[in-house]
């Protein structure tokens, strides 16, 4: 019989402990501990036990590892492929988290659905197959190869790929799946932890690409333990307000490509578009000369954007101005005004003389 003991882990960044603790030593964050219990097996591999027993490794010179030059896959998609580095690497483990409701779900079925030439299993633990097939006709995409399992255990997904063998995989979302050789739910911090691994062991075995979906928490970071973003290869953001059309992907992992590159998208009624110019959304489009606007260049990754920032200026009706922003963090916003006024008295005048002697004034 299996030996089945329990544990305690902290629900913030993962780290395991014998008994409870009150603070975590390793975040620092309190009352984040809770019981798991671990049913510790003999694990096998993703491949099924009627398969071939594998050799263990043996090191080897570097220089005769084998190497050939793998294409990476094209998504038919410019922002995505901008964002991974120029495509899709064969046996990579790419990660995407966002909000409710941003459009997470809604993108990694658009681009199963266009990667016509390549065969795509979607494995949804959320929606049914009727939602996942709503959602399709809504995209407007027909696709022969794009196939949709309805699974939450990880090892009956992996009794399908053996059958299906497919090209890319999709699993939304990996807080939905659960593994036989952990006694404890879904969504809790071994579960995740352990179905990670499963499907990173399965990427790197076989070449296939696998997308996980992940859910954040209400601070913003990806929802399970810290180690999940760092198994993955690629850990994508999908940002944007839910009641505005345009969406931002930012790569803040990569290990095959630059972190710097955005991707930007607008949500409709058909799916997310491309915005292949995004300086001309974010530009007001306006032919007279207006004051208090401005037109600044910046470089994200490779593209250049133009960003206009207007300000407005009012009499204060209290002793004391206030200074508020939209769209910008307000205090990076006092910071930055506290250096430019410090920067401009160090130009016009030194601090602590008399006025009257040098001839400076504040106006």
């Amino acid at each position: 019989m299996a030996k089945v003991k329990s544990s305690f882990f902290c629900q913030s960044c993962g780290a395991q402990s014998a008994k409870w603790v009150g603070k975590c030593p390793s975040c620092g964050e309190w009352n984040t501990y809770v019981e798991e219990l671990i049913q510790k097996e003999e694990k096998q591999s993703w491949k099924s036990s009627s398969s071939s027993t594998k050799v263990a490794n043996k090191p080897k010179p570097i220089n005769e590892v084998a190497y050939d030059q793998e294409e990476r896959i094209n998504t038919n998609d410019g922002e995505l492929n901008r964002v991974l580095g120029g495509g899709i690497v064969p046996g990579s483990l790419v990660l995407i988290g966002g909000e409710p409701g941003i459009g997470k779900s809604t993108l990694m079925l658009q681009i199963a659905l266009s990667l016509v030439e390549h065969k795509v299993l979607y494995v949804s633990g959320e929606e049914s197959e009727h939602q996942t097939k709503m959602r399709a006709e809504r995209l407007g995409i027909k696709s022969n190869n794009c196939y949709v399992l309805t699974e939450t255990s990880t090892q009956n997904i992996f009794k399908q790929i053996e059958i299906l063998d497919p090209d890319v995989l999709v699993v939304d979302s990996i807080q939905t799946l659960h593994s036989s050789f952990i006694d404890s739910s879904a969504g809790s911090i071994s579960q995740v932890r352990e179905c990670t691994a499963e499907l990173l062991k399965f990427a790197k075995e076989s070449g296939t690409p696998v997308f996980l979906i992940g859910h954040i928490t209400k601070e913003g970071t990806i929802a399970g333990p810290k180690i999940l973003e760092h198994m993955v290869d690629t850990v994508l953001q999908f940002e944007g307000d839910r009641h505005m059309a345009y969406r931002i992907m930012r790569t803040t992992k990569n290990r095959f490509g630059s972190t710097s590159e955005l991707g930007i998208y607008e949500m409709s009624g058909a799916g997310l578009k491309e915005v292949s110019n995004p300086s001309q959304i974010l530009l007001s489009q306006r032919e007279e000369v207006l004051s208090g606007i401005t037109i600044g260049a910046t470089l994200e990754g490779n593209r250049p954007l133009l960003i206009e920032v207007q300000s407005l200026v009012s009499p204060a009706t209290y002793g004391t101005p206030q200074r508020s922003s939209t769209g910008f963090d307000a205090k990076r916003l006092n910071m930055l005004l506290a250096v430019l006024e410090k920067k401009r008295w160090s130009q016009v005048g030194c601090s602590g003389c008399i006025p009257e002697y040098c001839g400076w004034t504040k106006d």
